[in-house]
């Protein structure tokens, strides 16, 4: 089949259009204004809406996907803010093909998916919120409706679909809750049968060579991280979006890459009063960032011609706390006969296999799953956090694999 794309934003939305009111529940760029980007994967049945997220211009696409029911009606998974501009996106389709009727929310640790779900419901008050089992708070584990979940139409999903109003359409699997100690993980892979499609949460992600097209709409950060010194002025080219787009992929997957050393704050204060930029755009000429001449070998082994991979602080931090019972959901989700794969970050759609799927998981495994150089080179800090947060007992060792 083939997969037509058909990107829609507003041309020049008002500030009223972007602004996300409760950004201070989760104060991370861009905080107040986000732009919303819709584009149509499957022709008149299925979209993904997307948003930028991050820290310090480290930005990556979050996204949450509209799916087209057979009896009228749409089911949203994973909401993003609903800005006017997001709320105007969802209501065109509305008009078209129905209320939103379901809104899933797949995790119980992603507090950038959970934050926005009472919104959004209040936005589509016939709407049904079906949320993950054992949804927890932090630091005080409240109820659902003190964390702005509808009273009366928000529910727990049952093990499998068809104790549900949509399991007609859909299958899902829920990935059994990972104990890590100060917190829980969890997640919900859901499977659409008529499009053959997957919907995932962070447990995939494959990274794209090219900068995301919503994050292109505001290139600051592309440009911000595109330099090597903070007395150098960028121009807006596409090599220039497309080198810094590459160092953020670095930093959002492995914190501090090993091509990267951190100036000493010293130096980087004293350079940041002669940088010719000092705005709040650019840090006030605050850039503390060092790049090795290889640095982007680095980036062509981690994207690895956009193959599925699982995320390094996923893999080092939470699934090797429950490689069995990771194994087993993944075993169950490889069963469906998928043909691409809509992750919440980084690349969508993914055209790939169960197959595929199932071997992006192989770290789990014993012999011939060993870590790859990628993981073992370039996670380095990753790895030492894990180590640190062991040796303090505040979170579980990881388990022996299978």
């Amino acid at each position: 089949m083939t997969l037509e794309e058909r990107v829609t934003t507003a041309t020049q939305p008002s500030a009223a259009d972007v602004a996300w009111r409760f950004w201070f529940t989760l104060p991370i760029y861009p905080y107040q204004r986000r732009r919303t980007l819709r584009r149509e994967v499957v022709a008149g049945e299925l979209w993904v809406f997307e948003q930028v997220q991050g820290i310090f211009y480290v930005v990556v696409p979050i996204r949450m996907t509209v799916v087209k029911l057979a009896a009228g009606g749409l089911l949203v998974y994973a909401p993003v803010a609903p800005t006017g501009e997001c709320l105007q996106l969802v209501n065109e389709l509305v008009t078209t093909h129905g209320d939103v009727r379901y809104i899933i929310l797949p995790t119980i640790s992603g507090l950038e998916h959970k934050v926005f779900v009472g919104p959004f419901a209040r936005a589509f008050p016939q709407a049904q919120v079906w949320v993950a089992p054992d949804q927890w708070s932090f630091p005080v584990n409240l109820p659902l409706s003190w964390l702005g979940f509808p009273r009366g139409r928000t529910h727990v999903l049952p093990p499998d679909s068809s104790g549900t109003p949509f399991g007609d359409e859909f299958d899902y699997a829920i990935l059994e809750t990972i104990d890590l100690g100060p917190g829980q993980f969890a997640e919900v892979a859901m499977f659409h049968r008529r499009s053959r499609t997957l919907l995932l949460t962070d447990s995939i992600v494959a990274i794209p060579s090219q900068p995301p097209e919503i994050v292109q709409l505001e290139p600051d950060p592309l440009l911000f991280h595109a330099r090597d010194r903070a007395s150098e002025i960028i121009p807006d080219t596409p090599a220039n979006r497309q080198r810094g787009w590459q160092r953020i992929c670095l930093f959002a997957l492995y914190f501090q890459p090993s091509i990267l050393k951190i100036r000493k704050w010293s130096d980087t204060w004293r350079e940041s009063f002669t940088a010719p930029l000092r705005s709040r755009q650019t840090y006030f000429g605050i850039y503390p960032f060092e790049w090795q001449a290889d640095w982007q070998q680095g980036f062509v082994n981690l994207q690895a011609d956009g193959r599925l991979l699982v995320a390094p602080i996923l893999e080092t931090l939470i699934l090797n706390r429950a490689p069995r019972q990771t194994i087993a959901w993944v075993d169950r989700v490889a069963q469906w006969d998928f043909e691409r794969i809509i992750p919440c970050h980084f690349d969508a759609p993914i055209s790939t296999t169960p197959e595929d799927f199932r071997s992006a998981f192989d770290f789990l495994k014993s012999g011939d799953a060993a870590d790859s150089p990628r993981s073992a080179v370039d996670a380095a800090l990753v790895r030492e956090i894990d180590r640190q947060l062991v040796k303090w007992r505040i979170i579980f060792p990881p388990r022996d694999r299978i």
